[in-house]
């Protein structure tokens, strides 16, 4: 099955053909943002890391950073460094020139300071964009597509009709030669004892089962029980009552058809000789959970929503589904599928499985989600450490 979409030089293939701005740390994040607000296309990532981080919190910042300028769906990347961070923004350049696209880094401190930065980085932007908008089209097959699962504000029918149905759409993939990523550790909780036997190694299972139990000897180190949070408080509005309960529901999203290839770390490239169904250790909140999606080479995103949720991707299309036909009818400017009609209107899970896949192939070609008409671009990283 073909789309079209942008061939990288390291033979990846992107379905959006994005400017993107790095700042190296929170301290260039406004300069950052200020610099990409000049030119057409280009989007920046604002954050409040990169600096006083140290193991594998900094690791993770970097690689989570390193992974979206590497995403398919950038076509140029710009990083802009304070030049005193942690983050060495010369490094991440050359990590992220690996894939063959242009990317150039520029120092507040080396260039006058917030203005002078500016005007040579608009200099810069302007230049990449000029070079993408003369970038072809080309056709490659769907095989090449990195699927995000993703599920936030889930209610008792995320479980019942669209996670499922997701998990329908992903089986398809899968069978196509794509790959798909079930994330979000923290909700896998109480079913991660059916998830397990989905790994055909006993190092895979084991890697597995210790993503979990690190994330509940995070919380109880912090003297916290993680079920003081999961269910969230609109979880258990909506009428999802205990964690195992949210968790059998999420695990949904990864079908049913194939075992998993491996567990990945937050942000971990999907390996591109080995495609198939993941797992990635994310955390349970939407936005960091796709952000590790996204940075380990995801180009499009599927997310349920049983309450309702608006929140987007600065470079990814994320594709907003609900299973409850009342959330679809109040947030129609929101919502692209209403999986709901699996229980109002007699819709199979195979029907709406089939419009979910239908759906990624018209948005990989092109069309807009909802949430990129809308322009939500938010973007979080996962942080698993303190800063000192």
């Amino acid at each position: 099955m073909k789309i079209t979409g942008y061939k990288r030089e390291n033979n990846t293939f992107g379905i959006r053909n994005h400017l993107l701005v790095i700042p190296a740390s929170v301290c260039a994040s406004e300069t950052a943002v200020k610099i990409a607000n000049l030119v057409p296309g280009a989007v920046a990532i604002p954050h409040q890391h990169g600096c006083c981080q140290v193991g594998v919190d900094y690791r993770q910042t970097v690689r989570t950073l390193t992974g979206f300028g590497c995403n398919p769906n950038v076509g140029a990347v710009l990083i802009v460094g304070l030049g005193c961070e942690g983050i060495n923004s010369k490094d991440m350049a050359e990590d992220i020139a690996r894939t063959g696209k242009r990317v150039e880094y520029i120092i507040i401190q080396e260039n006058n300071g917030t203005l002078g930065t500016i005007s040579k980085g608009a200099e810069i932007l302007s230049s990449m964009y000029a070079e993408l908008s003369a970038q072809q089209k080309v056709e490659f097959d769907i095989s090449e597509i990195i699927l995000g699962l993703e599920c936030g504000g889930s209610d008792p029918t995320s479980g019942i009709a669209s996670n499922p149905a997701i998990g329908k759409a992903s089986d398809m993939l899968v069978a196509a030669g794509g790959s798909s990523i079930l994330s979000e550790t923290t909700e896998v909780i109480g079913a991660e004892h059916l998830l397990v036997n989905r790994f055909d190694t006993e190092e895979k299972k084991r890697k597995f089962l210790r993503m979990v139990s690190d994330v509940e000897k995070r919380a109880i180190a912090m003297g916290e029980d993680l079920r003081g949070t999961q269910p969230t408080p609109g979880n258990i509005q909506g009428g999802l009552t205990t964690i195992e309960e949210k968790s059998l529901g999420c695990m949904h999203k990864a079908g049913t058809m194939y075992n998993f290839e491996d567990a990945l770390e937050y942000a971990q490239m999907v390996p591109k000789d080995k495609k198939g169904l993941y797992f990635m250790d994310t955390p349970g909140e939407d936005i960091d959970s796709i952000t590790g999606m996204v940075a380990g080479g995801a180009q499009i995103v599927v997310f349920t929503t049983g309450r309702g949720t608006p929140t987007g991707c600065p470079i990814a299309p994320v594709i907003k589904i609900t299973g409850n036909t009342n959330t679809y009818n109040k947030m129609k400017d929101n919502i692209d599928i209403n999986a709901g009609k699996i229980i109002t209107d007699g819709a199979t899970l195979d029907d709406i499985g089939r419009e979910i896949f239908d759906t990624i192939i018209e948005v990989s070609n092109g069309k807009l989600t909802k949430a990129e008409v809308l322009g939500h671009k938010e973007f979080g990283i996962y942080r698993i450490g303190y800063t000192f």
